[in-house]
C-alpha cells in the first residue's frame, strides 16, 4: 500500500511510518517545518513539504496523487486557536476533499477521545479545540470517502504494551502512541473497518485481535 501522512513528524506518525515501512508500505511523510525533513526521513518514509494553511486542495492533491491512502495525524499543538482551526479543522477539510480529488480513498483521521480532560479545568484552548475536532470528525463522515476515524484517549510517550481496549464507546482512559501506531497500522488494511469511529485507550486485549473483533461486528 502507498500511505500518505499528513503528520508524519508528530508522536503517533513517526511510529505508525516505522510501523508501514516494516510490513513493506510505500511512505509518504508531509511536514510543515524543514527542521522536520529528517526525523521524517529517519522513519524510512519519503518527506514531502507541505502546508495545510498555505496549500491550496489543488496542490495537497498533486502531493498525494499516486497513494492509495492518507493519514491525518497532523495537529496545531497548542500553538493558538486560530491555528486549531486552521490545522485541525479547515485543514482536514482540505486533505478529505485533496484525498478525494487524488483518487485516495481509503483516509484515516486520529482525532481525540470526546471526553478528554472533562472537568480538569482545561482552559479556553483546549475546549475550542474539542470542538474543532468534533466538527473534523463530522465533516468526513460526510464525505464519500473510504474513512475511519480513531479517537484515542490521553497519548503516553512511555512505551506500549500491545495491548489496548478498543470499541465505538468505551470509558475514557490513557494509551500509549505506540499502540495507537500498532492500531492505526493494523486498522488501515482492515477493508472491513470502513467508515466507523473507533475509542481507543491502553487494554487487555491484543492489538491484533481488537481489530479482528471490530472488523468481524462491522462486517
Amino acid at each position: 500500500m502507498k500511505v500518505f501522512q499528513i503528520g508524519a513528524a508528530g508522536g503517533v506518525g513517526r511510529r505508525l511510518a516505522h510501523l508501514l515501512i516494516d510490513r513493506g508500505d510505500v511512505v509518504t511523510g508531509m511536514y510543515r517545518n524543514p527542521a522536520q525533513a529528517e526525523a521524517v526521513r529517519a522513519t524510512g518514509a519519503t518527506p514531502l513539504a507541505g502546508d495545510l494553511i498555505d496549500d491550496s486542495v489543488e496542490e495537497l492533491a498533486r502531493k498525494i496523487s499516486g497513494h492509495d491512502a492518507v493519514v491525518f495525524s497532523a495537529g496545531a499543538h497548542g500553538t493558538g486557536m486560530d491555528k486549531t482551526t486552521l490545522i485541525d479543522g479547515k485543514g482536514l477539510e482540505k486533505a478529505a476533499a485533496a484525498a478525494t480529488r487524488a483518487g485516495a480513498s481509503r483516509f484515516v483521521l486520529v482525532s481525540v477521545f470526546p471526553d478528554a480532560l472533562r472537568g480538569g479545568g482545561a482552559g479556553e484552548g483546549f475546549e475550542h479545540y474539542i470542538k474543532v475536532k468534533k466538527t473534523a470528525d463530522v465533516h468526513l463522515t460526510r464525505t464519500g470517502l473510504d474513512w475511519l476515524i480513531v479517537r484515542p484517549g490521553t497519548l503516553l510517550d512511555t512505551p506500549g504494551t500491545g495491548r489496548v481496549t478498543a470499541g465505538p464507546a468505551v470509558e475514557y482512559g490513557d494509551v500509549h502512541r505506540d499502540d495507537v501506531a500498532a492500531f492505526i497500522d493494523a486498522a488501515l488494511h482492515e477493508p472491513a473497518l470502513s467508515r466507523v469511529i473507533v475509542e481507543l485507550t491502553a487494554g487487555d486485549t491484543p492489538v491484533a485481535d481488537a481489530v479482528a473483533r471490530l472488523a468481524s461486528s462491522a462486517a
